[in-house]
């Protein structure tokens, strides 16, 4: 049974179901999760108007309504969660990093994952930063692979409060990763810190050029590239 906080919310998606975009849209997603069609701006127009009516869930709901969401096969339950969550995250109190980490590594795919890393996680880390060593080590050494991306991104927003020693340290703790999404986070989060402090990630990049993969020195250098 779905939580009746989300029954006016099945009624708009099953409203605005659109078949040939749905198909497109589960191709794009290497056919793992079927899909309402949705377009992502009337989602979000979707989720304004519900949110209007229906406000934000009562903490005590939160975790049926998310995992109600998480279970149900269409993908946009998952986005319409996540970012209610989003909105919730300044005020989450700390258990709430177990509900991420259950989001984390439940349907995992990279549209899911980087929301969670830099708006959930991220925010939640500066509202608790005593959890961040704790929590990080242990996705770290749980060797699943979108939790070790949760711990390289969870600081794509922190900019100049970026906390470069553990940024680093777990960044040389996945060197020789034949992950993709690993290989790519590493220079995501490289890139970002870039913006803020570019001559620190020039050398660093220069003197692990031999331990980066080559894909993690490309994006880590992109955006500099682009500044000339």
């Amino acid at each position: 049974m779905m939580h009746t906080y989300l029954l006016p919310l099945k009624k708009q998606f099953e409203k605005n179901r659109n078949e040939a975009l749905a198909i497109r849209m589960k191709q794009y997603m290497k056919d793992q999760y079927a899909y309402f069609g949705i377009p992502s701006p009337l989602r979000r127009e979707i989720l304004r108007d519900f949110l209007k009516t229906n406000g934000l869930p009562k903490e005590n709901d939160l975790e049926e309504i998310t995992k109600d969401c998480w279970n149900q096969p269409e993908r946009e339950y998952q986005y319409f969660i996540m970012e209610v969550l989003g909105k919730m995250a300044k005020k989450a109190d700390p258990s709430s990093i177990e509900l991420y980490e259950y989001i984390s590594v439940h349907k995992s795919w990279w549209d899911t994952i980087d929301y969670i890393a830099s708006n959930l996680v991220g925010v939640h880390f500066k509202k608790y930063p005593d959890q961040i060593k704790p929590q990080t080590e242990k996705w770290m050494d749980s060797e699943n692979m979108w939790l070790q991306r949760v711990s390289l991104l969870f600081q794509l927003k922190y900019k100049s409060k970026t906390d470069v020693d553990l940024m680093t340290r777990y960044i040389e703790r996945l060197f020789g990763s034949k992950e993709f999404f690993i290989n790519k986070a590493i220079g995501w989060i490289l890139r970002e810190y870039s913006k803020t402090n570019p001559d620190w990630v020039v050398k660093y990049v220069h003197e692990n050029k031999s331990r980066l993969a080559g894909l993690s020195y490309r994006e880590a250098l992109k955006w500099l590239d682009k500044k000339g």
